[in-house]
């Protein structure tokens, strides 16, 4: 269920100015939804994470009003108003001489629970963010990247506060684990329904995670307040258009749904299969090897199979490219499956469901005509 309590974030002709002169952000008007995700997405030195860091009050507005909630910031020790916003940064930042359980209960404690209880909370919040209860034990030097942003996150939800202000927490992890982390963001969202505030230079990071994109110039101007769909269809000058990339329009098959998208049956081959019945099997030349819950674990063609005897093994297989997963509101867009299709040795991607099991195949040509009907049903921002 949703946290009670979300807050609305307003900046109001907010600016900050440094002593040497420098304006780090320069009159941001801005309204950040209550619940959801929003994203502040720019180059170096366009006061994203200025703008965050206003929010808490770590660093202090030269100009302008801050409302959470109607309530001006202000009007809270900064410390009482950080009671109520959570806090995620890049690496983690977690204390290196206390334990993950004790990095969790930290804020709890702090606010008077008792260091039992704190505890108890700090073990679920490991369930919550997909960690397993045996790694409370271990120090954050014992933990992989991936592992210690996870934990930085179930620190920060640890008092369940309404706001959560996160840092670029997952640009230090190799690309498989960010996206791994995005998803888990996501999944948690959907249950938690928190306000975040999410700073990224990664405009396909932004893009994928935001409920609403804002791109900041260098300068700190607000360029472009936008859902990710529109963003990426209409950018309002040639800065915006620059940073979302020339690539826009295949960044935008992300936010149309796949589902008319013809799914035509996949010859499965199970492994262990006989060789001369897994070329029977063929059609058009391909077949996809399956375990015994119906993964897909490679293709194989009458080419792979032409010197091979006896039965079908994990060295004879034909790497498959990228899945697509058809019953996933996320993951079944038409842009996972065209580079499904794009990526697969044999122009057919493999469209698997939810548990992993695969349920046919995909091609670019039923991605592009589910793409023409949906700019004939006006699916397509225009």
């Amino acid at each position: 269920m949703p946290t009670q309590g979300v807050r609305v974030i307003e900046f109001q002709s907010v600016t900050k100015r440094y002593a040497d002169g420098t304006v780090a952000v320069d009159s941001l008007d801005l309204t950040i939804d209550a619940g959801r995700i929003t994203v502040l997405v720019g180059p170096s030195g366009c006061g994203k994470t200025t703008s965050l860091r206003m929010i808490n009050r770590m660093v202090e507005a030269t100009s302008g009003t801050i409302l959470v909630n109607g309530e001006d910031i202000r009007a809270q020790r900064p410390a009482t108003l950080r009671r109520g916003i959570g806090y995620v940064i890049q690496n983690a930042g977690l204390f290196p001489h206390r334990t993950v359980i004790d990095n969790i209960a930290t804020v709890p404690v702090l606010l008077g629970t008792k260091k039992a209880a704190a505890r108890r909370r700090a073990e679920e919040l490991l369930d919550t963010v997909g960690l397993p209860r045996e790694l409370g034990k271990r120090y954050p030097a014992q933990l992989s990247g991936g592992q210690q942003q996870r934990v930085g996150v179930a620190r920060a939800l640890a008092a369940d506060p309404p706001v959560l202000l996160m840092d670029e927490p997952f640009s230090a992890v190799d690309p498989v684990v960010r996206d791994d982390l995005q998803e888990e963001l996501l999944r948690l969202q959907s249950e938690l329904g928190k306000t975040i505030v999410f700073v990224t230079h990664d405009i396909d990071e932004a893009i994928k995670l935001g409920d609403k994109v804002a791109v900041l110039r260098v300068g700190g101007e607000l360029a472009q307040y936008d859902t990710p769909a529109t963003l990426l269809a209409k950018p309002v000058d040639d800065f915006v258009a620059s940073f979302v990339g020339r690539d826009r329009g295949y960044r935008a098959l992300g936010f149309l749904s796949a589902h008319g998208a013809e799914v035509v049956p996949l010859s499965t081959i199970p492994l262990g299969s006989p060789v001369d019945e897994a070329r029977a099997a063929l059609t058009g030349g391909w077949g996809v090897v399956v375990d015994e819950n119906q993964a897909p674990l490679g293709w194989v063609s009458t080419s792979s199979l032409s010197t091979v005897e006896g039965e079908l093994r994990s060295a004879d297989l034909v790497a498959g490219g990228s899945l697509y997963v058809a019953d996933s509101p996320k993951s079944g867009s038409l842009r996972t499956a065209l580079d499904a299709a794009l990526s697969s040795p044999s122009g057919v991607g493999i469209a698997v469901d939810s548990g992993g099991a695969v349920t046919g195949g995909v091609t670019a040509e039923s991605v592009l005509k589910a793409l023409d009907e949906a700019r004939r049903s006006g699916e397509v921002p225009s």
